[in-house]
C-alpha cells in the first residue's frame, strides 16, 4: 500500500469536561424528529457499515451516516431550518407545535412573510425549501466564490439569491441588517446577542440524524460508538449532533472529535486558547459548508466541555474522502459525498497511508475494538466540482 502524508493537526481538548446540555439532548431531537415525520418524504437515512474498510484500517467498524439522501437536498440542513421555522410561526402565531403541519398553514393562506439567511449552499436550500412548502418567499445570501451550481439549487426552489463580494461571516452581518430595514425574518444557524432562540431550535433540528443512528445502531445490534467525528462549520450541527451523543451515552464514554478546513480552523484555534478566537480573511477551503471563521457561540461551550480533541487539517484530507467513498473497497457501500460531507471519512483514509500510522491511531486511541460513527453530511452539491476531485484529480497526492 503506498504512503503519503496529508496535513492533519490534531490538538487534544485540555478543557473536556463531560457535561450534557439538556437543551440539546435525546428529548428535544424527538421532540424535533416527531415533527420531521409529518413532512412529505420523509424516512431515515441510511447508515452503512463499512466492514472492509474497517479491516484495512484495523479497526473494530465504521459506520457511516449518508445524509445525501436527506430528501432531495443532498445534504442534513433542511433538518435545522424546518425544525426552526416550525417553532417560530407557532410561537409567532399561537399554534401547538405538537399538531402544527407545513401542509396546513399552507392551506391557510396566511400573510406574506420573507424568510433570510446566508449560507454556503445547503442550509440555504433549506430555508428555500421550507419557504416554498409553506407558500412564503425566501432571500438567501451566499458569500463570493460560491457555486453556480449551488446557486441554482436555491433559485430552482424558487428563492431570490445574492451573492455578495465578501466571506461567509461579513455576509451574515450584512443579511442582518437587510433584513432588519426590509422587516424579513432571519433563520440563522449562529447565534449573537438578542439572537438565540432560532439558532438553537437549528441545532436541535440537527438532531434528528442522531436520534435515526442510535436507532439504526440498535437495530444492528451494534454497541455504541467509541469515536465519533464531526465535522464543523461555525459548529451548530457538530454542537447538535454531540449534544444528543453526550446526553444519550455520556461523553466520558466515547472520542468525539471535531474536523475543520485549515483554512477556516476557529474551532480548532479556540480549543488551543480555551476561549472562542474567530477567524477572518477569505476563509479559502473547497469544503464550502465549512468555511465559517466565527464558532457559534451556544455550539462553543458544548463543544468546549465534551470533545475530545478538535482537527484542522488541508483540502486534500476532504478530496480524498470523497474518493474513498466514491470507490469503495470490496463489499462496502458506495456514497457520493461532498468535500464538507467526506472529511471525516478523509481523516481516517489518510491516516490509512499515512508514514506514522501507528501513533496518530495511538494519538487518537484507535485500536482494533474501536466503534467509529463518521457523518456524510452532503452530497455532490456542487457536480462539477465533485467531478473535478473525483474523476480529474483536484487538490490529489502531491507528496
Amino acid at each position: 500500500m503506498s504512503q503519503f502524508a496529508l496535513k492533519m493537526d490534531i490538538v487534544d481538548n485540555a478543557r473536556f469536561n463531560p457535561r450534557p446540555e439538556p437543551v440539546f439532548g435525546v428529548s428535544a431531537a424527538r421532540e424535533a424528529r416527531k415533527f420531521h415525520r409529518s413532512l412529505a418524504g420523509y424516512s431515515p437515512t441510511p447508515l452503512y457499515a463499512m466492514n472492509d474498510f474497517a479491516r484495512a484500517l484495523g479497526v473494530g467498524s465504521v459506520l457511516v451516516k449518508d445524509e445525501s439522501q436527506r430528501f432531495a437536498l443532498n445534504a442534513f440542513k433542511m433538518l435545522g431550518s424546518t425544525w426552526a421555522i416550525a417553532r417560530l410561526l407557532c410561537e409567532k402565531l399561537g399554534l401547538d407545535i405538537a399538531h402544527f403541519s407545513f401542509e396546513q398553514f399552507r392551506s391557510q393562506k396566511h400573510p406574506p412573510m420573507t424568510f433570510a439567511t446566508t449560507t454556503d449552499g445547503n442550509h440555504g436550500r433549506g430555508v428555500a425549501w421550507a419557504a416554498r412548502a409553506l407558500g412564503q418567499n425566501a432571500v438567501i445570501y451566499m458569500p463570493k466564490g460560491s457555486a453556480a451550481s449551488r446557486v441554482k439549487h436555491i433559485t430552482d426552489l424558487g428563492a431570490e439569491c445574492i451573492v455578495t463580494d465578501m466571506n461567509y461571516d461579513d455576509t451574515v452581518r450584512l443579511t442582518m441588517r437587510t433584513a432588519a430595514e426590509k422587516g424579513w425574518i432571519v433563520v440563522q444557524d449562529t447565534a449573537w446577542e438578542g439572537y438565540t432562540d432560532i439558532p438553537t431550535w437549528i441545532m436541535q433540528g440537527y438532531a434528528t440524524l442522531a436520534d435515526e443512528a442510535a436507532e439504526q445502531m440498535d437495530a444492528m445490534k451494534a454497541a455504541p460508538p467509541t469515536h465519533i467525528f464531526l465535522q464543523a462549520g461555525v459548529g451548530a450541527m457538530a454542537g447538535g449532533v454531540l449534544g444528543y451523543f453526550a446526553d444519550c451515552y455520556g461523553a466520558e464514554n466515547f472520542n468525539a472529535i471535531v474536523v475543520e478546513p485549515d483554512g477556516a480552523d476557529c474551532l480548532w484555534r479556540s480549543a488551543e486558547k480555551g476561549d472562542i478566537v474567530n477567524v477572518s480573511g477569505d476563509l479559502n477551503t473547497i469544503m464550502a459548508g465549512l468555511a465559517c471563521g466565527e464558532p457559534n457561540p451556544l455550539g462553543w461551550p458544548l463543544l468546549r466541555n465534551n470533545t475530545r480533541q478538535f482537527i484542522s487539517c488541508e483540502d486534500g484530507v476532504a478530496a480524498l474522502g470523497m474518493r474513498v467513498l466514491g470507490n469503495p473497497l470490496g463489499n462496502d457501500a458506495r456514497v457520493i459525498s461532498g468535500e464538507s460531507g467526506a472529511v471525516g471519512m478523509g481523516i481516517l483514509a489518510a491516516i490509512l497511508f499515512h508514514p506514522q500510522r501507528a501513533a496518530l491511531m495511538q494519538k487518537l486511541q484507535l485500536t482494533e475494538t474501536s466503534r467509529i460513527l463518521v457523518l456524510n453530511t452532503e452530497g455532490d452539491t456542487d457536480p462539477l466540482h465533485y467531478r473535478e476531485v473525483v474523476w480529474e484529480g483536484k487538490n490529489g497526492i502531491t507528496n
